[in-house]
């Protein structure tokens, strides 16, 4: 559910009409926090009359769609916002992703589904299956190294106990 019913959002922009005060007075009176969001709900209800204001939560849109977008707010030097507002979009960001994507990756990618997780995703990377032979002369190795760690451990004591001074009985 949204922060802000529709039925609040028509008031506010009804209010913001029919007393000519600014964002910030309306947003104020409606303990709105943002100007901004007073703004946006104007200019979208002045785009596209009360239907602007109601959110659409599930809408979808077709890669047509999304190129046209993108391709509509360059050739019309318009922002994001503007955008959004203009094509009745349900968020101001969503042309700025369009247009991220129209130039990393082409045109062809608006066409794709992007939604939800990346299928086949798991957080541990998987571990490679050795053959027999390389997993037993691995084990044989790590055996090895493990004798020659001791070994040297127990080299180094003895050195350090012969160079260790004599201390004598007090």
């Amino acid at each position: 559910m949204s922060k802000y019913s529709n039925n609040l959002k028509l008031e506010v922009v009804q209010y913001y009409f029919s007393n000519h005060c600014g964002y910030g007075l309306t947003a104020e009176h409606f303990n709105i926090p943002s100007a901004t969001t007073v703004k946006k709900w104007v200019k979208k209800y002045e785009k596209h009359g009360d239907k602007g204001l109601i959110r659409n939560k599930k809408a979808s849109y077709s890669g047509e769609f999304k190129q046209k977008v993108v391709e509509y707010m360059h050739s019309n030097h318009l922002s994001g916002n503007e955008t959004a507002i203009h094509f009745n979009l349900a968020n101001e960001n969503i042309p700025n992703k369009w247009e991220r994507i129209y130039y990393e990756e082409g045109p062809q990618a608006l066409y794709k589904e992007r939604r939800g997780r990346k299928k086949n995703m798991s957080s541990k990377p998987r571990k490679k299956k050795l053959s027999k032979e390389n997993e037993e002369d691995l084990i044989e190795e790590v055996q090895r190294l493990r004798m020659e760690n001791a070994y040297l451990k127990k080299l180094q004591a003895l050195v350090q106990e012969r160079t260790k001074p004599k201390q004598s009985k007090k």
